[in-house]
């Protein structure tokens, strides 16, 4: 049976452009891991390995206008949106380099026998290696900072796993693009190029997270997708960590004196976050309790005229617009919900931004109004109308966890609700913003991009420094003589790394 072609599709059109490649069989499955395996060792160098980053992001660079292009023809992002994601991917690259060549992310701890102890401490010397293989999952909605090049790649890379790439369907010309870049960059440093290989089709996906020889995984898309593979993960002979980011709602709670103070500006501010890249960004404001009232007509007035001067999008691929305008035709039909500006079907290939209102004592409890409570994918935001502090807090004890939560609090500081709503967002999400709008996501030290089920499936995060924690273990030797240490713990610090001894920075 000849192996499925892999086609780039144009979403303007729905029109087959060229086909890329054929989805990997389970043996090429296997013969890639396999080959990303046996070159494992080659990523020991950290001062190799920061310079395979460093050159990658130089390559991608030099590649730009030819990535762009790609990307474009697949994704109809544009080459606006394109070109920033270019630089922020090439950033991303350049920063996990900084991060191999300081060293800190290694963890080292030593503590040196003390018989004073109870009970005694023998000699403990403790940090961090690489796990192995690990499969990354490509993004639809991010064709280069969280697909073939971007932040799942760059980490474990940075930690010293190989990487195994399944590219996303729907733009698998820029993932081979991205793919030979980024293998040039290893041969370039003098590294073999399988230390980042890339398979396509969703079977070969199947065979990537059951292949024994895979020790982790980074994925970003759907909670179904996401959550199957998961359990994949989990139901391995050996279990292996699978850190997912599925979905989130990313709700914003307007405060009575937020919207008193500034209605309009908030209004206007929801409307670029949530129809920014078409609504397809993770952090998109999905769900707004805003306060029913004059103030709250004022944002919702405002929400309207930005939100009609709107342009019709492209989505990523037709799936995805068939299932926004069935979402939002669903959700607009329920009982007491109303469409200021109608979000759905805006051509043959296009959608409309809009959003949908609700009286929040609605979604108190559970019923009908549920899935107000679930992403939809696209440019459509919920705005559910308060009218006590009990009917946000009811709300907000049922929502699931997310990547961020937003609170728009009076500026002046004297916002009497501001600490208890902020104290009640906190345990929703992974980053919590005041006056501001979530999309847009630091490549920095600080950052947490994660957060409770089902945003993320784990506690880590996907970007910034401490993403390539993912990909690490612990190992301790105890009273092991000097010649037989790792550089890393021996007591002259060869390598001059950061480390803390008997407790204390050193």
């Amino acid at each position: 049976m000849a192996a499925a072609p892999v086609w780039s599709v144009d979403p303007r059109t729905g029109n087959p452009r060229e086909q890329v490649a054929v989805e990997a069989t389970a043996e090429e499955v296997d013969r890639a891991v396999r080959a990303a395996h046996a070159v494992r060792e080659s990523l020991a160098d950290r001062t190799v390995r920061a310079a395979f980053l460093r050159t990658a992001a130089d390559l991608l660079v030099e590649t730009g206008e030819h990535v762009i292009e790609a990307a474009d023809a697949e994704t109809a992002l544009g080459p606006a949106r394109l070109t920033g994601e270019l630089a922020r991917t090439a950033a991303q690259l350049r920063a996990f380099a900084e991060v191999v060549d300081e060293g800190a992310f290694l963890d080292i701890h030593i503590d040196h026998a003390d018989a004073t102890r109870t009970p005694p401490w023998p000699d403990l010397r403790r940090y961090k290696l690489p796990l192995g293989v690990v499969a990354v999952y490509a993004a639809s909605n991010f064709p280069l900072a969280f697909s073939v090049p971007g932040g799942d790649t760059a980490s474990a890379l940075a930690a010293g796993c190989p990487v195994v790439v399944k590219a996303h369907p729907d733009h698998p010309a820029t993932s081979e693009l991205c793919a030979s870049v980024l293998r040039r960059a290893a041969a370039e440093v003098g590294l073999p190029e399988d230390v980042l290989v890339l398979v396509h089709g969703f079977d070969a996906g199947i065979e990537l997270i059951r292949h024994p020889l895979v020790a982790a995984a980074g994925f970003t898309g759907s909670v179904r997708g996401g959550r199957a593979l998961f359990d994949a993960a989990a139901a391995r002979p050996r279990p292996i960590p699978f850190h997912g980011e599925l979905g989130s709602l990313n709700p914003v709670v307007v405060t009575e004196a937020a919207a008193a103070e500034r209605a309009e500006e908030i209004g206007a501010g929801l409307a670029g976050s949530m129809t920014m890249g078409a609504g397809q960004f993770c952090t998109k404001p999905g769900f707004v309790l805003a306060p029913a009232g004059e103030s709250g007509d004022r944002l919702l007035k405002s929400l309207t005229d930005a939100v009609s001067d709107t342009e019709a999008a492209v989505l990523l691929d037709h799936r995805m617009r068939d299932a926004f305008v069935e979402g939002v035709r669903t959700r607009a039909g329920l009982p007491g919900v109303v469409a200021p500006v109608t979000p759905g079907a805006g051509g043959d290939h296009t959608v409309s931004a809009g959003f949908l209102t609700v009286p929040a004592a609605l979604l108190a409890t559970e019923g009908p109004h549920d899935a107000l409570l679930e992403e939809c994918f696209g440019p459509v935001a919920v705005v559910a109308r308060y009218t006590s502090h009990d009917e946000i807090t009811a709300v907000l004890s049922r929502l699931p966890g997310n990547l961020t939560a937003t609170l728009q609090a009076a500026t002046d500081g004297a916002d009497p609700d501001a600490p208890g709503l902020l104290a009640a967002l906190t345990p929703l999400a992974g980053r919590v913003l005041v006056n501001g709008w979530p999309t847009g996501v630091a490549v920095a030290p600080a950052q947490h991009h994660g957060g409770p089920y089902p945003a993320t499936t784990s506690t880590s995060t996907s970007v910034g420094a401490t993403a390539i924690e993912r990909w690490l273990r612990p190992v301790t030797y105890q009273t092991t003589p000097e010649a037989l240490l790792p550089p890393e713990l021996r007591e002259d610090n060869p390598l001059g790394l950061p480390r803390r001894v008997d407790g204390r920075p050193a």
